[in-house]
């Protein structure tokens, strides 16, 4: 270890603590508890010293021995503490924590500023003054996280199914994967009447809707003119509608209120509505769209809000859940002979914009309500400051001429399609889905991933009737990363919120994204060791027995004693074992 950037000398007199960087790592851990909203509560001793655990080890060379001496316990043994930091110091290494990079630099300007001592630890307590300024600053550390504390999503396939090779053709490098996404909304609403059968036999129309959330000036509105060029063709059938529905109105307030009005003219399909439309101008646009599909493009989430209705509100997240649910019924009743009185089944695919902070409030009241996992999500990754504008490409009648065979066959299609291969694919992706929710034990992400692999199922869809019924590698591996990417945005944006909501502990330690369980452990191990990997990921222990009795089920590891198990699969040395796996 390198002495001379940590001193490990125990006096701790205050010339004598041990330090960092000349910082007493008592100041380091009492700004760590400032930014990270306090000393833990009741019910979070454990999560929140483990969380502080795994932040030290970056600024004390992974020292157990030096972790032991310099963090408060807060009534735990030590025993329990020892338990506590070995699990902090094996866990994966996922860079400096950038609280922790923070305490450090607020305890360094202390120092300069002559204010060190407000703070400091006795008898394993950690004692904290200046209530307002310890919320203030944690309020601004989350700020931080939610503008640009991201980890890196999947990366797009080099080689693309020809039509999204088409449609990101213009856009410039850093925004395909949005644009990638953000089209396929657009393309089904081109679908009339078309479903797919799913694996666990349910018919299902192209219901999909999507989400940009991205920073402030990080260039949201790339996805706009794709989704233009998609939607020309209904634009075109419904200006004439427009048209049509004017004259009839006109026509109507010409008249007295005693004279004879000619009714509403029928075959007023008109696909794409207003972003402010109201709650009954949407039902009675969906009641008029006989069949069809309804979009919008919303510039901003909230948006969506003129959809509440009239009442306590909340309609808009009911219509987001309908929207994607097959053979939903929807409507209202209303006395006035002049009101709209109708059931409908809605079918209305849209676009949102948003920044990363906002999308976050919006959707934090409805968190376990189901309008997040029917949602498909994309992000565009913040550029380097100074970084070179992005240039577009034209998107010109050439372009225009080689997109038309794609929308020609969405719109020719009828019926039920059978894909074969996309359905084997929501198998396969299914099961992967499962597995992965097994080892990583995330009731979270398994929750999500049910309808994000129908999400990816749908696009598959799309694809292989734009296509001309065709299919190739491109399309499996297009759409097995559109899932992970979907899901790689869920589990950035709402994981930890989810999981909080539903009572589940968190720690930023999940920022890394779920990690399989099994990889953790070595190849021979104990059930204190599988213990020690759930406390490192934010787990409790007492599922530990539930998840080694599901792992030896599914032939990933086999008993050799009464608390010592082997693995099967995942092992260090590549090699898998399942076929003959011990009884």
């Amino acid at each position: 270890m390198n002495t001379s950037r940590v001193n490990q000398n125990t006096d701790t007199s205050p010339s004598n603590q041990p330090t960092f960087k000349g910082i007493p790592y008592s100041e380091i851990i009492r700004q760590w508890f400032i930014l990270s909203g306090g000393e833990p509560a009741q019910g979070e001793r454990n999560t929140k010293l483990h969380r502080l655990a795994y932040h030290l080890r970056h600024i004390t060379d992974n020292d157990e021995e030096l972790l032991l001496k310099i963090m408060p316990r807060f009534g735990l043994s030590e025993e329990e503490m020892k338990g506590l930091i070995h699990s902090a110091c094996t866990a994966a290494w996922c860079g400096m924590p950038r609280m922790m990079q923070e305490a450090v630099e607020n305890g360094e300007l202390r120092i300069k500023n002559g204010e060190l001592g407000n703070g400091e630890l006795k008898n394993g307590e950690l004692r904290i003054e200046n209530e307002e300024f310890k919320k203030e600053e944690f309020k601004k550390e989350e700020f931080k996280k939610e503008e640009t504390g991201m980890n890196q999503p999947p990366a797009m396939p080099e080689k693309l199914p020809p039509l999204i090779e088409l449609l990101v053709s213009r856009t410039p490098e850093i925004y395909r994967p949005a644009v990638a996404h953000a089209v396929f909304p657009a393309l089904a609403a081109h679908l009339h009447e078309v479903k797919f059968r799913y694996i666990d036999n349910v018919e299902h129309e192209a219901t999909l809707m999507n989400v940009l959330m991205a920073g402030t000036g990080a260039g949201k509105d790339c996805i706009t003119e794709p989704i233009n060029h998609i939607m020309a063709d209904i634009r075109e059938r419904d200006a004439k509608n427009l048209e049509r529905e004017r004259q009839w109105k006109q026509e109507i307030n010409s008249k007295g209120a005693n004279k004879d009005k000619r009714q509403r003219p029928e075959g007023l399909i008109i696909q794409e509505i207003d972003a402010d439309m109201t709650n009954p101008a949407f039902v009675m646009r969906t009641a008029e769209a006989e069949g069809h599909f309804l979009y919008t493009k919303l510039n901003e989430i909230d948006q969506f809000d003129a959809l509440r209705g009239n009442g306590k509100g909340g309609q808009q997240f009911q219509i987001m859940c309908l929207s994607f649910d097959p053979g939903n019924r929807y409507g209202q009743t209303r006395v006035g002979s002049q009101s709209v009185t109708e059931k409908v089944t809605i079918r209305f695919n849209w676009n949102a914009s948003t920044t990363i902070q906002k999308g976050k409030r919006y959707f934090s009241k409805v968190l376990t309500d189901g309008p997040i996992s029917r949602i498909n999500f994309c992000t565009i990754p913040e550029r380097e400051i100074g970084a070179e504008m992005p240039v577009y490409g034209s998107y010109d009648a050439a372009f225009d001429e080689e997109l038309k065979p794609y929308i020609e066959r969405l719109v020719r299609a009828s019926g039920t399609v059978d894909c074969p291969e996309a359905f084997a694919l929501a198998r396969r992706m299914c099961e992967e889905n499962a597995e992965f929710a097994r080892l990583s034990q995330s009731r979270v992400y398994e929750n999500l991933s049910f309808r994000a692999n129908v999400i990816a199922w749908l696009k598959a869809c799309v694809l292989y009737v734009a296509g001309g019924e065709q299919w190739d590698r491109t399309l499996e591996e297009f759409v097995r990363w559109s899932m992970q990417y979907d899901m790689w945005c869920k589990m950035e944006f709402f994981g930890s919120a989810i999981e909080a909501a539903m009572t589940l502990p968190a720690t930023d330690l999940q920022k890394c994204g779920r990690r399989n369980l099994l990889m953790l452990l070595p190849d021979e191990f104990t059930r204190a060791d599988a213990e020690r990997v759930r406390l490192s990921e934010g787990m409790d222990t007492k599922g530990a027995m539930h998840m080694l009795s599901q792992w030896k089920h599914r032939g990933y590891i086999s008993k050799i004693s009464n608390d010592n198990y082997r693995k099967l699969k995942y092992r260090s040395d590549g090699i898998d074992l399942t076929p003959n796996r011990q009884a």
